[in-house]
């Protein structure tokens, strides 16, 4: 209900976000709904292709409503200021209709839990794909409407501080405000790259990690860190020995990026897809949501309002040290270099997605921020990267820092723990730790550490 009534109060997306109208996806998110505010979502993964003739027919439903939305749109939209969201939000607009014209030739490639299927209308009906086409089509007008209307728009996009900080502490139940989380990121921020320096110190002798350039040696040697990442997961008890969570990782294999194709991402994974496949963690945990579903209904479902962002986020980022801490990289020193680079890139944006949301930052100045502060020039401020994450966290508040603050609540939780055991002279179980935290589901963290503080173990 604090969601639903800071959407009101003072998100107002409807009104304020011509982004929201953007509601077409392809691609399943990697955390258990879609990350920020959008209009009922028509979630084309979620079908099986060919399309039967029901699911036709329901597809064909939920695209005609896509022409009437988009137009009801200018009116909602009619008093909306809000520069970077109107600048911005061209992107999503043309990504949608992107997805609807592959849709129609034949070409879209979906992502799912279970790998990438195609998506084909091949013998289904022809009001399917009129439907397909005039949603496209409307998309295409309004995206060119909202160009026109962003040229006039001159107000803020963020929230506010104060509305922050309500947002965080009555709705994600997060502990901390815009100014601690300043601080708290700052902090991650220069410790990250404190720690890639001693790092590269430490590796001083040891040659740099190799570049693979041929895309089928590359392909073998990623599916063997996968493996390798796997197994890890087993012997450390993240990842029960299960046919399905082995697929959803399997699913997520990294192929070859020529060097002119790759983003931030893209340079690490060249070095070593491992520190990367730590953040896949996620799909582990979705498939966990569908074969091995909590007991609590509640817990089931995915929290409303995306709360659950602190904990997805948080724990998939806090894997990727936890995993070097643990051994990951014993025979690849120069892995935790990487792992260094990504939690400084992930300090530096949401450092950059809290002054956006302060209204002290435009999202240019967010991305350049951003870059600069990510080592080895591996982030651009230009890239699709960049301004795709700098809006999404603009759309989202607190979405950047979940990350990082979902991580420092997770040590801060294993610190309260081993204290506990300290005092009664017992011995913390890590993987005992994350086998209850896990268990306890994909719910804001503060609640995870009141029921695990509770258990007398």
């Amino acid at each position: 209900m604090n969601g639903l009534d800071f959407d009101v109060r003072v998100l107002r997306p409807w009104a304020r976000d011509p982004g929201f109208y953007a509601n077409v996806w392809a691609e399943m998110s990697d955390v258990p709904a879609h990350e920020g505010t959008t209009a009922p979502a028509i979630d084309l993964f979620r079908y099986q292709f060919p399309l039967s003739k029901a699911d036709a027919a329901a597809l064909t439903r939920q695209l005609r409503t896509v022409p009437p939305l988009l137009e009801q749109a200018r009116g909602n939209l009619r008093d909306g200021n809000a520069r970077d969201l109107w600048r911005y939000a061209g992107r999503a607009l043309q990504d949608q209709a992107d997805t609807l014209a592959a849709l129609d030739a034949g070409t879209l490639r979906m992502r799912t839990l279970d790998g990438e299927p195609l998506a084909t209308l091949a013998g289904t009906s022809p009001q399917l794909r009129d439907a397909v086409r005039q949603a496209k089509a409307a998309t295409d007008r309004f995206r060119d409407w909202v160009a026109d209307q962003a040229r006039d728009k001159t107000g803020p996009s963020g929230v506010g501080k104060a509305d922050y900080d309500w947002y965080a502490h009555n709705v994600h139940l997060v502990p901390y405000g815009w100014d601690q989380q300043v601080t708290l990121l700052q902090r991650e921020l220069d410790r990250a790259i404190a720690g890639l320096r001693l790092e590269e110190l430490h590796n001083r002798a040891l040659p740099p990690l190799p570049q693979r350039d041929d895309p089928a040696a590359f392909l073998a040697w990623s599916n063997e860190r996968l493996r390798r990442f796997g197994d890890f997961l087993v012997a450390t008890r993240l990842m029960d020995e299960r046919p399905a969570y082995r697929a959803a990782l399997a699913a997520r294999l990294l192929p070859y990026a020529a060097p002119d194709k790759r983003d931030f991402f893209g340079h690490g994974v060249a070095l070593d897809p491992m520190p990367l496949y730590s953040h896949f963690y996620h799909w582990i945990e979705l498939a966990r949501m569908r074969e091995q579903p909590n007991p609590d209904p509640v817990r089931r479902s995915p929290s409303l309002s995306n709360i659950y962002d602190g904990r997805a986020e948080g724990f998939a980022t806090a894997l990727e040290e936890l995993a070097m801490h643990a051994g990951l990289y014993d025979d690849v020193p120069r892995g935790r270099e990487i792992v260094y680079i990504m939690l400084a890139n992930r300090a530096a944006r949401g450092l950059a997605s809290l002054h956006v949301q302060a209204n002290e930052w435009d999202l240019e100045q967010a991305g350049r921020f951003h870059a600069r502060w990510t080592p080895r020039g591996w982030s651009d401020p230009t890239s699709a990267l960049v301004g795709f994450e700098q809006l999404l966290y603009l759309r989202q508040p607190g979405y950047g820092t979940s990350y990082v603050i979902g991580k420092l609540q997770f040590d801060h939780l294993v610190a309260r723990l081993s204290e506990r055991a300290d005092r009664r002279g017992a011995t913390l179980d890590m993987r005992d730790v994350f086998a209850r935290f896990l268990a306890a589901g994909v719910i804001p963290t503060a609640l995870i550490e009141d029921e695990m503080l509770e258990d007398p173990r």
